[in-house]
């Protein structure tokens, strides 16, 4: 089998002609920043990343000299910490990380399953169609380590069953709020899936709330407060589970769509929504604990929501389908799962009819 990994890669340049011939590449300056901000001193960071002091003010007086200003503030006795300019590239790099690697990691695992199919005997994949997740990410990590192939294409929750009812996937990861949202949730995904037709398999309980800066300064308590004018909102794509869960919890506060500032615009993951918000450009977004907390973000939980992924009744005796299976019944996965920020994993790996998600037919 093959194995791609792609990864995110920026350059910086000047449009004035000020900057070297060849434009930065912002990776190991950013590795070097982090690890200066971590340790608190050039000399320290350059330690952890196995460079010398030489090398490491290199490349920090070479950014220097790109910018036109410093990236360092020493202070007599106290080492070194980042300018604003530094820090803000630091974000420029997790909130590209957040926005992309969903995508390239469902598009290496694409093309994974190109080049295999190329072999005398190419491997049989399940495909699974899901909404990201972290729980999902921690399944296909699991996976590979395991070296059991799976064809893995991040899609909405709408286009993921759509697709396993339409013979595109073998398996379609979507997700359903806990209590009164849980029937009208349910009736939306009505009709791709059936009782008959269809199993669901438990990957995870998480937990849904707003996100708002560190600290929490605009006081930004519950759902009623994506009304104020003076907070700027970001959404998730149409066709997401969490754009309807927040559309049904705007429906019981009174609110309309039209009321929330920055109701258009979309980011299209729980870790780009957190990024987005620890950048400063947007005050307030919906999208589970884990991505809260890995931004050192404030969360106010809402609700919890069960994870499921869908697969055709007919392929339940599957080889492939019990492995995966028995995968996520594992001491090791569950243990993944539950070490998740505001994620439980009870029940992860077991199977159910689609009637017990609040579906009626």
């Amino acid at each position: 089998m093959f194995r791609i990994r792609i990864t995110p890669r920026w350059e910086l340049g000047r449009r004035d002609g000020a900057a070297p011939e060849a434009p930065a590449d912002t990776t190991a300056l950013i590795a070097l920043l982090g690890a200066i901000a971590e340790t608190g001193a050039i000399a320290e960071g350059a330690r952890v990343l196995g460079l010398s002091y030489r090398n490491a003010w290199g490349q920090i007086k070479a950014a220097e000299g790109l910018f036109g200003q410093p990236l360092l503030v020493a202070g007599r006795g106290r080492g070194s910490t980042l300018t604003p300019l530094a820090e803000k590239l630091i974000w420029a790099d997790k909130r590209i990380a957040a926005r992309l690697s969903p995508l390239l990691q469902s598009l290496a695992s694409e093309l994974e399953g190109e080049l295999d199919r190329t072999l005398p005997v190419p491997p049989r994949a399940l495909r699974l169609h899901a909404s990201h997740g972290f729980a999902v990410a921690a399944l296909l990590e699991q996976l590979q380590a395991a070296d059991q192939p799976l064809e893995l294409r991040y899609r909405n929750s709408f286009e993921s069953v759509a697709s396993l009812a339409h013979g595109e996937c073998e398996l379609a990861g979507f997700h359903v709020p806990i209590g009164e949202f849980e029937a009208p949730a349910a009736e939306r995904y009505r009709p791709w899936l059936r009782n008959v037709k269809h199993r669901l398999v438990h990957l995870a309980v998480r937990t849904q709330g707003l996100f708002a800066a560190p600290g929490n300064p605009r006081r930004v308590a519950g759902i009623e407060d994506l009304k104020r004018p003076d907070l700027r909102f970001v959404n998730r794509p149409a066709g997401s589970g969490t754009r309807l869960l927040t559309e049904l919890l705007l429906a019981r506060h009174g609110i309309v769509p039209a009321q929330v500032s920055g109701w258009d615009n979309a980011e299209f993951t729980h870790a780009a929504v957190a990024a987005f918000i620890a950048s400063g450009m947007a005050d307030v977004g919906v999208g589970v604990q884990t991505a809260a907390q890995r931004f050192g973000l404030t969360f106010v939980p809402l609700l919890r929501e069960r994870y499921f992924l869908a697969f055709n009744a007919a392929d339940e005796g599957r080889p492939d389908l019990q492995a995966l299976l028995a995968l996520m019944r594992s001491p090791a996965y569950r243990a993944a799962v539950a070490a998740l920020p505001g994620y439980e994993a009870a029940r992860t790996g077991e199977v159910c009819g689609v009637r017990e998600a609040g579906f009626t037919s």
